[in-house]
């Protein structure tokens, strides 16, 4: 966000070791897993539609909204197959205290529903930080960062917590990051963003919170920031999640084809 005339919500947490931690090679091992089952989560999404609705709104230092952006967007295909978003609802933004840059948009897309997928492992320095409930899930959380920055590319740094069963990104907690400029006054927030199980396998975000102060050189501007995904709707499905040569067992298995006539 650019400036133009948060506090973070969510304390970090501590983590302790204790008997039930994995070993390193275990550690090496689950990041490897929940990777691929991110990559199958990516590809998968991809053959959903969904509805998504982002604000983003100016506060005064009694919390009272002073401007929002808005945009709610639907994430459909044509008939042709082809996945496309289609904006049912952007109204004239009446932002004044900042303005959305260039990297607040592309952090919407692609940082806040963050996936770390086996191609974008290498990007990124992963530790274990140890293990955590979350609601009724229990989880490994580990720290994310990127090794480095490259310019026109957005990052995720923080935390995400990876449901200890499914192997899959559950939550995560921090911001979008990228090269600036020595002179460029850009800030974002951090931000959390949930997901939730849809049709019994892939977890899928569906809401991002951020309530923040933006220290901008000319002084710091609250912000709030939520964003919706809702309304998931499988178009197609041609997705299997594999470990080495070993699918999942919980993949549903095709009927057999008929016999082919003489």
């Amino acid at each position: 966000m650019r400036f133009v005339a948060i506090l973070a919500f969510l304390a970090g947490a501590a983590f302790a070791a204790n008997s039930s931690d994995p070993s390193p090679s275990q550690v090496d091992d689950i990041i490897a897993k929940f990777a691929a089952k991110e990559a199958a989560f990516s590809q998968a999404r991809g053959n959903y539609t969904y509805r998504q609705t982002a604000r983003v709104m100016s506060l005064d230092d009694g919390g009272a909204t002073t401007g929002k952006w808005e945009e709610v967007s639907d994430i459909v295909f044509t008939p042709e197959g082809k996945r496309t978003e289609k904006v049912s609802y952007a109204p004239m933004s009446t932002l004044t205290a900042f303005q959305l840059d260039p990297g607040d948009i592309q952090d919407l897309r692609d940082v806040q529903p963050f996936v770390l997928t086996t191609a974008e492992l290498p990007k990124y320095y992963v530790r274990y930080l140890g293990r955590e409930q979350v609601d009724e899930i229990g989880t490994y959380v580990f720290a994310v960062k990127p090794k480095k920055l490259d310019a026109g590319q957005r990052y995720f740094e923080g935390e995400v917590w990876v449901d200890d069963r499914d192997l899959q990104i559950v939550k995560s907690y921090g911001r979008g990051i990228g090269y600036q400029k020595k002179n460029d006054d850009n800030q974002y927030p951090k931000f959390e963003t949930y997901r939730e199980q849809i049709d019994g396998k892939y977890w899928f975000p569906t809401y991002t919170f951020a309530n923040a102060v933006l220290h901008f050189k000319e002084g710091d501007q609250r912000m709030k920031m939520t964003v919706k995904y809702e309304d998931y709707k499988q178009f197609k499905s041609d997705t299997v999640i594999k470990y080495g040569d070993v699918e999942d067992p919980n993949k549903t298995q095709p009927p057999p084809a008929p016999p082919k006539k003489q």
